[in-house]
C-alpha cells in the first residue's frame, strides 16, 4: 500500500531554529512540507533532551498539517493523555520503549490520534504481526535515535521492505526517521516508504526569515523520490 501513495515529506524540526519554531513550522509549510515531525526526547530512553507537550501545544496554533509527534520516551503511557490534548495528530511510541505496547497502542487511539510504532535499528520485526492492526504509521528507524545529522544505516532498507509486505494493502503509513537525504531516498520509496521525515537535508541553508531554500531542498527530496 505504501508505495502506491504520494510520498508525504516531514521536516524534524529537530533541526529548526530553536529560539524561532513558530515562525520556522509557518516556513517550511508554506514551502511544501506536508507534514512537520517533532521529535521529543527524555534522555532517558534517548541520549538526549529535547521538548515535552508544553512546547507541542505552543506549536500547534503554527502548524497546518499534520503534527507528527514521536515520542523518544520511557516509560511512555504516562504522557499519552498529555500530547494527545497538546494537538499531536500522530502518536508514535516505541515498540521498545515498554513491555505493554500494545495497551500504549490502544491507549493512543482512544484519544481519537494515529497510533504510530517506531522501531529501532537494532529490533526486529517479529512482533509487528500481532500489532499490525492497532497502528497506522510504522516508523523504521535508519539512524540509533538521539540526535540529528546521523548517517543513514543502509542495512534497514532489507527492513522497510519486509514491513511494506507484511503492511500489504492496510492504510498504515511506513515512514521513515533518520540520515533521509536525496542519496537515499528513491531507493527507500521502491522499497515502500511513504512518509520521509529528514531534518539537516530540509533546513540546510535557510532559515524563517529565508525560507526559500527550504522550498528547495523540499522540492529535490521530492523529485529524487521519483529517481
Amino acid at each position: 500500500m505504501s508505495a502506491t501513495r504520494p510520498v508525504k515529506i516531514a521536516p524534524s524540526i529537530l533541526a529548526a531554529d530553536f529560539a524561532a519554531f513558530g515562525a520556522e513550522c509557518r516556513a517550511i509549510e508554506d514551502q511544501g512540507a506536508d507534514w512537520v515531525h517533532v521529535d521529543v526526547m527524555d534522555g532517558h530512553f534517548v541520549p538526549n533532551i529535547t521538548f515535552g507537550p508544553q512546547m507541542c501545544a505552543a506549536l500547534r496554533p503554527h502548524i497546518r498539517t499534520v503534527m507528527d509527534v514521536h515520542l523518544m520516551v520511557a516509560p511512555v503511557d504516562g504522557f499519552i493523555d498529555a500530547f494527545a490534548a497538546a494537538g499531536a495528530d500522530v502518536i508514535t511510541v516505541h515498540l521498545e520503549a515498554g513491555p505493554h505496547i500494545h495497551r500504549t497502542l490502544q491507549a493512543i487511539r482512544s484519544k481519537g490520534k494515529k497510533a504510530g510504532l517506531a522501531i529501532n535499528p537494532g529490533t526486529g520485526i517479529d512482533a509487528v504481526p500481532h500489532l499490525i492492526d492497532m497502528v497506522d504509521l510504522i516508523c523504521v528507524m535508519t539512524v540509533n535515535p538521539g540526535f540529528g545529522g546521523q548517517k543513514f544505516i543502509d542495512c534497514q532498507i532489507d527492513k522497510v521492505r519486509s514491513l511494506s509486505a507484511l503492511i500489504g494493502s492496510r492504510p498504515i503509513h511506513l515512514e521513515i526517521d533518520g540520515g533521509v537525504t536525496v542519496d537515499n531516498a528513491q531507493a527507500l520509496v521502491a522499497a515502500g516508504a511513504d512518509v520521509l521525515v529528514a531534518g539537516s537535508a530540509l533546513f540546510k541553508g535557510g532559515s524563517a526569515t529565508n525560507p526559500a531554500p527550504y522550498g528547495a531542498n523540499i522540492r529535490a527530496l521530492r523529485a529524487a523520490c521519483l529517481g
